[in-house]
């Protein structure tokens, strides 16, 4: 009985201090939750109410006299046969097009830059990581601002092509896409007069010739800036998981005859693939809602070829005061973001792992 007892007392005695450890660890996160709550969540629960509404941003969106429309500035951004919808795919063609060239083009680049500074015999280590990281930390409005004035019809780019003979693009001004210049150069199609198969048909309101265009020029002059401004981020990333790669993996693959590529591809891309998969993520992300370049620098112009969903939603809300249409596309592009997310966590996942937590575990003889 006595044993009891004493048994009964440190449960109790346990349970309070598991409960006082409960408590203190709420207070503790609870100011944190209380403003992720105020700004965070609250917010996005107000705009997803927008997007179910016609507000036009006078007053306040919960009043009784505004109208609730569902899911209809959902729908219409897809079945409605207008200007919006053609604006909206639009727009997700040439996010497409961004995104295809420029998280490629931004990882390979961090990635050779981050194995060229990690050489151990390389000089000025210092001075080379703070070059190629500087963009990084620059303002995009006055990066995006300079390369305005660079790529202009006067700009240094149209000067220095002047020299070597070249006649440089109008950067700002042409519509046409890469892949018709491309082809029209070669004598394939003609730029200006599109084959008839591919005047129409195509899905979402948009013909096939508009949905194979290829970026714009002035989409290019975007892509440049952003590949430049985002890489030195990424390289770091890839720098620090380069220098926690024990070097008696490369010293053990010298020793079995590697050469440098081969241990490149079996040694060091197998020990990055966790760092590869975050700066994929995030490039991702940050392309489809890529904003304050093109607000700068084009919006949108010229003829929709910069036109983004980012810079679309905020033009629909607060230059057209359809709040509620504005709100869709953002939460389309919050849909879109994470399904692409999702995919390609799919893609990178390790399949090795994933075979053998599937396989059964044989019982072990006695």
């Amino acid at each position: 009985m006595a044993e009891t007892s004493i048994e009964r007392r440190r449960s109790g005695r346990r349970q309070t201090g598991e409960t006082r450890d409960n408590v203190a660890g709420w207070l503790f996160v609870a100011p944190a939750v209380v403003i992720l709550t105020l700004f965070l969540l609250l917010p996005i629960l107000m705009a997803l109410w927008v997007s179910l509404t016609g507000w036009n941003g006078q007053g306040s969106p919960f009043r009784d006299t505004v109208p609730f429309v569902g899911l209809d500035n959902y729908t219409e951004l897809f079945t409605r046969d207008d200007l919006a919808r053609q604006n909206f795919m639009t727009s997700i063609r040439n996010n497409i097009y961004y995104v295809a060239i420029v998280v490629p083009a931004q990882t390979v680049l961090a990635l050779g830059l981050a194995l060229m500074v990690n050489r151990r015999m390389l000089k000025g280590k210092t001075f080379f990581r703070t070059a190629f990281f500087f963009p990084s930390v620059t303002s995009s409005v006055a990066v995006s601002v300079l390369f305005l004035f660079i790529f202009s019809n006067s700009g240094a780019v149209t000067k220095l092509l002047a020299v070597v003979g070249i006649q440089g693009p109008q950067w700002f001004s042409d519509s046409r896409g890469v892949l018709h210049l491309l082809l029209g150069a070669v004598g394939l199609v003609d730029p200006d007069a599109p084959p008839a198969a591919l005047t129409g048909g195509g899905p979402f309101g948009l013909a096939w010739w508009e949905w194979l265009s290829g970026p714009s020029v002035a989409m290019c002059t975007i892509i440049t800036l952003v590949v430049w401004t985002t890489s030195g981020t990424f390289m770091l990333m890839f720098l620090a998981a380069l220098q926690d790669i024990p070097v008696t993996l490369e010293e053990a693959s010298v020793l079995d005859g590697a050469g440098r590529w081969q241990r490149l591809r079996y040694v060091t891309l197998p020990m990055l693939k966790p760092t590869l998969f975050l700066v994929l993520t995030l490039g991702l992300i940050a392309t489809w809602q890529v904003f304050d370049q093109v607000y700068v620098m084009s919006q949108g112009n010229p003829a929709k070829t910069t036109l983004t969903p980012a810079y679309l939603s905020y033009r629909t809300a607060f230059r057209d005061f359809d709040y509620g249409s504005g709100a869709a596309i953002s939460f389309i592009l919050f849909v879109i973001i994470v399904l692409l997310a999702a995919f390609q966590r799919w893609v990178m996942r390790d399949r090795d792992a994933a075979r053998d937590s599937r396989r059964p575990v044989s019982p072990r003889r006695s």
